[in-house]
């Protein structure tokens, strides 16, 4: 992907704490929820109830659909984003520390929580496949639609290696098999 809209893209992640996750329900029907999340770099990460509707959806079918915006009084200062991810569980436990410690950076005020317990909360690893940029500002409904490579998750996880020094980057349990290992990135 260019790397203009690379850098657009991870800015907008990192503009905001709220964003909407689409799971496909084993009935069919779609299931739209809001949790906070933080990301690092393309990478996009959130807990979720290992009871809840949205966890079970995930388990069915590791794909997702991410929106992510805020509202604006004008029109053409829309900006957002709206991504097709895959879902993991994350089990290594130097990506979950890593990640926690960006989580309360973001949400400092959950500082004073005790930390949730990955058997009934675990950690949620998404990876985006293809990512829409809405940017209003380049006329009403401008959208550029970028696909993410191979190439480009490949420079995330080799910038993140010190982060998970001595764990092979990438080991988390797939969502639809979480007693199995899965090498992803």
């Amino acid at each position: 992907m260019k790397r203009e809209f690379k850098q657009q893209i991870v800015g907008l992640l990192n503009q905001h704490r709220i964003m909407t996750i689409a799971t496909n329900r084993p009935d069919g029907w779609p299931q739209a929820t809001v949790v906070g999340y933080a990301n690092d770099g393309l990478m996009i990460y959130c807990f979720v109830s290992r009871d809840s509707q949205k966890y079970a959806n995930l388990v069915h079918d590791p794909r997702a659909s991410i929106a992510i915006a805020q509202d604006y009084p004008q029109p053409l200062q829309i900006t957002g984003l709206s991504l097709a991810a895959r879902a993991l569980v994350v089990a290594d436990k130097s990506e979950i520390e890593h990640v926690t410690k960006l989580l309360l950076h973001r949400y400092p005020e959950y500082k004073v929580m005790p930390r949730p317990d990955p058997a009934a909360v675990p950690m949620i690893r998404f990876t985006p496949e293809i990512v829409s940029i809405l940017d209003y500002s380049k006329g009403f409904g401008h959208t550029d639609l970028v696909r993410v490579s191979e190439r480009d998750l490949a420079e995330y996880v080799e910038s993140r290696r010190h982060h998970w020094a001595g764990q092979p980057t990438g080991t988390t349990a797939d969502v639809s098999h979480p007693r199995r290992e899965r090498i992803s990135g």
